[in-house]
């Protein structure tokens, strides 16, 4: 079994945030003239963009994804696609934690939206995770039985990178080790730091060693690896299994957009590891299937 904890939900909404920043603003609507510029697919409608993951899926043999809401507020639309898929796909919402709304949207989106995920971005927000509403979400989280995704590290985004548009962040926001003293508090949520740390490995080894409740997730090409002259991608698998074991890793895969769809490329690159490594299948059934279920609940 397959499952993918780390896929973006590319939505008409998400397309039309991005198509409202341009200068000079694209002619017609956004969220078809932003993918076309791109030389992507125009998602539609929630529906029909989950009807497009679920085939993406079934093509590929993967049995779930966790797909992410990527810009605040979209937490609609992937909402929609859980709706329609609810035993398939899993949904995540990105979330400023310092934002106005942030006490009523985080509520809203893992109870009535039927999400399972909270997703921060301290870097680009700038907000420490020792502030209020970060403990907020972690609240809410544990009482709905959800996660928090943290991203840590090197962060940047591709799509507005394709379209001139500045991703501002403040790296020093994303220490792995800032996590510790939020998910020690709330032991009971499950906290995943994507990309092995994105840079910040030996951080985000340290802060998942401290803390049980803390994940790593593979996906992505991890290329923060160009800032560590010498480390290969399997000497990052095998010093995270040997630090943490197999049961705290999620396989993902960071797929996102369309007509590229489901990355099989990043899943062949991890399983060629796997080989080298002589991964057995007890642990490869926990990377690729069983964890997910643990961090997002199963079916």
């Amino acid at each position: 079994m397959i499952n993918d904890a780390h896929c973006h939900f590319f939505s008409s909404r998400f397309f039309a945030t991005l198509g409202s920043q341009l200068t000079p603003p694209v002619p017609g609507d956004p969220a078809v003239a932003v993918p076309e510029r791109l030389g992507w697919q125009p998602p539609g409608d929630p529906a029909s963009l989950a009807d497009r993951w679920v085939g993406e899926l079934d093509t590929h043999g993967v049995a779930r994804a966790a797909l992410m809401a990527s810009v605040p507020g979209d937490e609609v639309s992937v909402a929609a696609a859980v709706r329609r898929y609810p035993d398939r796909l899993v949904g995540m919402t990105m979330v400023n934690p310092t934002a106005p709304d942030s006490g009523t949207r985080v509520p809203q989106a893992l109870g009535a939206d039927g999400l399972r995920c909270v997703c921060l971005f301290p870097a680009m927000h700038d907000y420490a995770l020792d502030h209020d509403g970060v403990d907020q979400v972690f609240a809410a989280a544990a009482e709905a039985g959800a996660a928090v995704f943290i991203h840590c590290g090197v962060l940047t985004v591709g799509v507005r990178r394709k379209l001139g548009l500045a991703t501002r962040v403040d790296i020093r926001r994303g220490d792995p080790l800032a996590i510790v003293p939020i998910a020690s508090r709330y032991p009971n949520v499950p906290v995943v730091i994507p990309h092995f740390g994105a840079g910040f490995l030996r951080e985000a080894l340290m802060a998942a060693d401290l803390c049980l409740n803390i994940y790593l997730d593979t996906s992505s090409s991890n290329g923060w690896l160009r800032y560590l002259p010498g480390l290969t991608l399997a000497d990052v698998f095998r010093q995270t299994l040997e630090t943490l074991g197999p049961d705290r890793l999620l396989f993902g895969t960071d797929s996102s957009f369309f007509p590229r769809g489901w990355q099989q490329p990043v899943y062949d690159a991890q399983m060629a590891i796997f080989d080298d490594l002589g991964i057995d299948n007890a642990a490869r059934t926990q990377i690729l299937g069983s964890n997910f279920g643990r961090v997002f609940g199963d079916v």
